[in-house]
């Protein structure tokens, strides 16, 4: 789900210009795989990993930490 929140749609950072995460279990083989940033506003983005240059998906962080969370339950 993305946000039309003006707050997490007009991010200051271009996203190349972001620190994308990539998780650990990620071994580079072409697997399926997200990154992960976070906006200058709190704001979580997430890509596909293959595809940098691709869509991007915005989430605010209390979504994200739910996902997390949820996650976790299983």
């Amino acid at each position: 789900m993305t946000t039309d929140h003006p707050e997490s749609s007009a991010l200051s950072e271009a996203p190349e210009q972001l620190r994308w995460l990539k998780s650990s279990y990620s071994n580079g083989a072409g697997g399926e795989c997200v990154e992960c940033a976070i906006g200058a506003g709190g704001e979580v983005l997430v890509r596909d990993s293959k595809r940098a240059d691709g869509p991007t998906l915005t989430v605010e962080d209390r979504t994200w930490a739910c996902f997390l969370s949820g996650l976790g339950v299983g």
